[in-house]
């Protein structure tokens, strides 16, 4: 199964993007290979299971984690041709996947990266062979089997990844931090829309979970496990904290401008999924502080309805526009961009090649279109 679309450039330099992705995805391909085996000698009926998984991580992505956790770990001095930390940075992807295929099931998204999400694609087998039951709940239940499986994998790449047993220990109580955290994130978002809090405020809330469903384990995590791999000194992990985090604020602010206003073709989502999946992002927590009572009073009514239409998508986003919500955004993403730089030039890394890759990175993650 190939994408709709191409994957774009994320770093801006082809080299090094296209060199690491290919190390990252073979060391996936091979790694599923090794888990195929064990599925299929269980049951020749875990095929679908190996089809989908197979699809889901061979299939595109920007290697975004595997990036900063690789890079992390050149920072701090980490050899360039390291086939484990390659290994260790490619687990982080089965965690992205494992967070995706949940996350597109608690969301009722339909697609992912312009192809049929895991539970809609279950829910057609269902039908399509005709079987007992009810196919969406069927649908369901596999992804969240399968989202386990990623899960679990990741932990079985990381710990056997090549890497002396030293160095991964050293790394583990973050990474196993991280996907705790990733947790807490997801669980805090699928609460936001549905209770009524008054302390902190929404905005304060939105940022919460963002940083614990994504700037911290999209960015500072992964930089800083690569780090802890190579035996960097505390000055560097906690340089790259402080230069990890606003990052991933400013690419998730990013991601919620695009969940609202993004082109499908280039982000392989649905315009305005976002809205219709009730997401109470800070964008829109923005939105509600400033609009009058009328248009809070559509925004809040409106906001995750399933059958929200062409015409009620844009009147949200009128709403949201004319608050001033993109603009203040927007303005808060340059903010976090200048603070992340700013850690950056300050921090202690090794290998001149890995500061200028992270520059780009930020670049890149904060300009993107997708």
């Amino acid at each position: 199964m190939s994408l709709a679309q191409p994957v774009p450039s994320l770093f801006g330099n082809p080299v090094d993007e296209e060199w690491l992705r290919e190390r990252v995805d073979r060391a996936l391909a091979a790694f599923v290979r090794d888990q195929e085996r064990t599925l299929l000698a269980i049951s020749p009926q875990l095929s679908p299971v190996c089809g989908t998984v197979r699809d889901f991580l061979l299939s595109g992505g920007k290697r975004l984690r595997a990036a900063f956790c690789y890079w992390g770990w050149r920072g701090a001095g980490g050899s360039l041709d390291e086939s484990g930390a390659v290994a260790a940075a490619a687990s982080l992807e089965l965690l992205q996947a494992s967070a995706l295929v949940h996350d597109d099931l608690m969301d009722r998204s339909d697609t992912r990266r312009g192809l049929p999400s895991v539970h809609r694609r279950f829910e057609a087998l269902h039908e399509a062979q005709g079987w007992r039951g009810d196919a969406a709940q069927y649908g369901g239940a596999s992804a969240v089997l399968v989202g386990d499986l990623l899960l679990v994998w990741c932990d079985a790449l990381f710990g056997d990844c090549g890497l002396p047993r030293g160095a991964v220990r050293r790394a583990k109580p973050l990474f196993d931090l991280m996907r705790t955290e990733v947790m807490a994130g997801q669980y805090l978002d699928m609460l936001e829309p549905a209770a009524a809090w008054s302390e902190p405020t929404p905005i304060e809330r939105a940022r919460t979970v963002i940083h614990y469903k994504s700037a911290k384990y999209s960015v500072q995590r992964p930089l800083q496990i690569g780090g802890l791999l190579a035996d960097a000194p505390a000055a560097l992990t906690e340089a790259y904290a402080a230069f990890g985090l606003p990052l991933g604020e400013a690419f998730q602010l990013r991601d919620d401008l695009l969940g609202v206003y993004g082109d499908p073709a280039i982000t392989g989502k649905p315009a305005g999924d976002d809205l219709r999946e009730g997401k109470r992002t800070l964008l829109v927590a923005e939105a509600l502080a400033a609009c009058g009572p009328a248009d809070a009073r559509l925004l809040d009514d409106h906001l995750g309805s399933p059958d929200l239409d062409a015409a009620g998508l844009a009147r949200l986003r009128d709403v949201i526009t004319r608050s001033g919500a993109p603009a203040r955004v927007e303005s808060r993403i340059t903010a976090l961009r200048a603070e992340a730089l700013a850690a950056l030039d300050a921090a202690p890394i090794a290998d001149p090649r890995a500061r200028a890759v992270l520059h780009r990175l930020t670049d890149a993650a904060t300009a993107r279109r997708h």
